[in-house]
């Protein structure tokens, strides 16, 4: 119904971009990127507060990224454009990279909080090579993304000197970063989601299609993973406002 002035008049209601999409995986992403900004707030909080964080803070902060990764290799399998969208998302990785030098030179932003390669570089590479990846039979990408992840327990405490051996997994002595996810182990996991995607998605249909999908907080978690990258780009700098602001006057 669209209303001008007090009057209305009905018009052929189009489905949405959210209601074409299988929506547990975009309400799954929403609820993970509203857990990114709990975790990185409470982050931004050390130093100013003191907190007893919780049990559940730890689990995200320790394995949200792999779950995050997974749930990104399943999405994988049932998008179109992949290429297109990875270099979307590797170019936002990249803006992020430009932000945190920016900021570093300048002296408002610690070195060691620089993101030289985080989660959406990785996500961006993974979704750029996923056309040909995808050509493979299925069992393969999962044993390889098996012997990616067995390899980054491997290599996991490795440096080494060479420039830009940080992408691959192995860093250097000095190397610090505020978001940080090699390409191993975490390409494993992207290609292990992609497998799985597979299996569970086959039809390319909803797995509950008759759950209550529109039940206001599952709408807004399917909204916030639809644009769940929008969401990651803005939340930190606002977040870091916020408590910088809360900081001035504490």
């Amino acid at each position: 119904i669209v209303v001008f002035g007090g009057f209305s008049c009905m018009k052929s209601k189009k489905p949405s971009k959210i209601d074409s999409r299988i929506w547990e995986l975009d309400a799954l992403r929403g609820f993970m990127i509203l857990c990114v900004i709990a975790v990185h707030t409470l982050f931004d909080l050390e130093g100013i507060v003191n907190i007893n964080y919780p049990a559940f803070y730890i689990f995200i902060r320790e394995n949200g990224g792999i779950l995050f990764i997974l749930l990104s290799g399943i999405c994988a399998t049932l998008g179109t454009k992949t290429f297109k969208r990875g270099l979307i998302v590797f170019g936002a990785g990249m803006l992020i990279t430009a932000v945190t030098y920016g900021l570093s030179y300048f002296g408002m932003f610690s070195e060691q909080m620089i993101i030289s390669f985080g989660i959406l570089h990785m996500l961006g590479f993974c979704m750029i090579i996923w056309p040909l990846v995808r050509k493979l039979p299925m069992w393969s990408i999962c044993i390889i993304g098996i012997l990616i992840v067995i390899l980054g327990f491997a290599i996991e405490g490795k440096t080494s000197e060479i420039p830009f051996s940080y992408i691959v997994g192995i860093p250097s002595y000095y190397y610090a970063a505020g978001d940080y996810f090699p390409l191993v182990p975490y390409t494993g996991w992207f290609f292990i989601g992609a497998f799985a995607g597979s299996l569970l998605y086959r039809k390319k249909q909803s797995l509950c299609p008759k759950a209550p999908k529109d039940f206001f907080l599952i709408r807004f978690l399917r909204y916030c993973g639809v644009y769940s990258l929008y969401i990651y780009l803005i939340h930190q700098p606002i977040a870091f406002g916020i408590i910088s602001l809360i900081s001035y006057f504490i």
